[in-house]
């Protein structure tokens, strides 16, 4: 169990990392294990890395953690974990999302900080359960939305911050890609069978697997509340049971207003997530495919190009910048990022010192309970016939 320091203690060994799902055939775990082992800050020593506990076990051996701490499922994980004098600090939990909050719950109990991919939960319920849990334990719950961990992301976001926009008056944001336009999941693609199963997804496909990305953007870089939503939610590809498209517009507290598309049905597009913020004062503009470089358009000036590492960037890009400019950055360093300033904010507290303000940024459980309604109030909209409703108010 992880125990708290004081201030007279130093850490220097990395945090002792638990994982929950991401075994054999997995995607997104090695991901996250890339992350976390990046910058040196973790040591993967346990897992329940598949609900099939043979399957578990081989794929803990695959990643030499030792036999006594492969388990066969969370529950076991957390109460074994938890008893160890060497216990594991935080637990990245990296399954479909019907999974996340119970085992989420289960690490939070066992006084085991948690990291969690993203969409937080597969319903409003869960999430809203899951920030009691949370707040109650007093530990440390991070979301990895990934994209929130890019150097250029974080430029744009203490941009707004500064008003060199101006009030934000509109805001674009697209997330297309092509791999769902045709039914794989009628194979042997398990990213595509649990993705568009609303027993393991939620009642969101593409709404909540990349379109709460997309979402979490907007809220991160402009630091705007989402009021209403109006939404089209679309199964293009006959027989899916969950959404491939979504076009919505919004409206934003404050006056802003929105227009947010995303597909898995858009040949020609792999991982085209692009975002543009209007203000008074001036325009921002960011594409991921592109990411080190951050277009800004003053009105009545010719637009600059700010890049990561020089050219206009300031300390919010630089805090999540590790090479020099014109290498590439991108999807392994976000990731990265984050779960280098969720390992600032737990060695803050074994050390008992206050934590870098900059690894503040991590989302967390509201973000991701905001992501929720989010989810929620698309679907009802949706359901409806395209008709405005409330975020957070809908059932």
């Amino acid at each position: 169990m992880t125990i708290e320091g004081n201030k007279n203690t130093t850490i220097t060994r990395p945090l002792r990392l638990g994982m929950v799902g991401g075994g054999q055939g997995a995607f997104i775990g090695g991901v996250h294990r890339i992350a976390a082992r990046l910058d040196g800050k973790y040591e993967l020593v346990a897992g329940a890395l598949s609900s099939d506990p043979a399957r578990a076990k081989a794929s803990a051996a695959e990643l030499g953690i030792e036999a006594d701490r492969a388990y066969g499922s969370f529950e076991e994980m957390a109460k074994a974990e938890a008893a160890r004098e060497d216990g594991i600090d935080v637990c990245a939990i990296v399954t479909p999302n019907h999974v996340h909050a119970a085992a989420a719950k289960a690490m939070l109990e066992a006084g085991i900080h948690v990291i969690c991919d993203k969409p937080m939960t597969s319903t409003l319920e869960d999430a809203n359960d899951l920030v009691d849990a949370v707040q109650k334990s007093g530990l440390i719950f991070a979301l990895t939305h990934n994209y929130t961990g890019y150097p250029m992301i974080r430029q744009a976001r203490a941009m707004v911050a500064a008003g060199e926009l101006g009030k934000i008056r509109v805001i674009q944001v697209e997330y297309p890609q092509d791999w769902l336009t045709n039914k794989e999941e009628d194979g042997d693609n398990k990213q595509a069978q649990w993705r568009t199963d609303p027993a393991r997804s939620g009642a969101g496909g593409c709404i909540g697997d990349i379109g709460t990305h997309a979402y979490n953007l907007a809220a991160f870089i402009t630091g705007l509340e989402l009021d209403e939503l109006c939404a089209d939610l679309t199964a293009f590809v006959e027989g899916r049971q969950l959404d491939d498209n979504v076009n919505m517009m919004l409206r934003y507290d404050g006056g802003a207003r929105g227009m947010l598309w995303a597909s898995q049905v858009a040949p020609g597009n792999e991982n085209a997530l692009k975002v543009r913020i209007f203000g008074e004062k001036g325009g921002l503009f960011w594409e991921q495919e592109h990411p080190n470089q951050l277009t800004f358009s003053a009105f009545g000036e010719a637009p600059r190009t700010i890049t990561r590492g020089s050219h206009g960037a300031g300390d919010a890009a630089a805090h999540g910048t590790r090479i020099p400019p014109g290498h590439p950055e991108g999807y392994l360093e976000g990731f990265a990022n984050i779960y280098c300033d969720v390992a600032e904010l737990i060695t803050a507290r074994l050390e008992g010192r206050d934590p870098n303000p900059m690894a503040s940024l991590v989302p967390g459980v509201i973000d991701g309970v905001n992501g929720l309604k989010f989810i929620t109030a698309a679907v009802e909209s949706s359901n409806k016939g395209g008709v405005w409703v409330k975020v957070g108010e809908s059932s």
